[in-house]
């Protein structure tokens, strides 16, 4: 498995369950969990990108 993918699948993961989460009443968690998740993502793909 290239290196850098498992972060970018989880990060999509939790990107996604921030996602539904900011229709509750909890949008500041929920935004806190987005960004988290998109981070994930950004980091996954450098990686991805870098290792080729």
């Amino acid at each position: 498995m290239r290196e850098g993918m498992i972060p970018a699948v989880l990060g999509t993961v939790v990107s996604a369950s921030g996602a539904v989460l900011l229709s509750s009443k909890y949008k500041l968690a929920a935004t806190g969990i987005l960004g988290f998740g998109l981070a994930h993502v950004v980091l996954g793909a450098i990686d991805l990108i870098e290792h080729r």
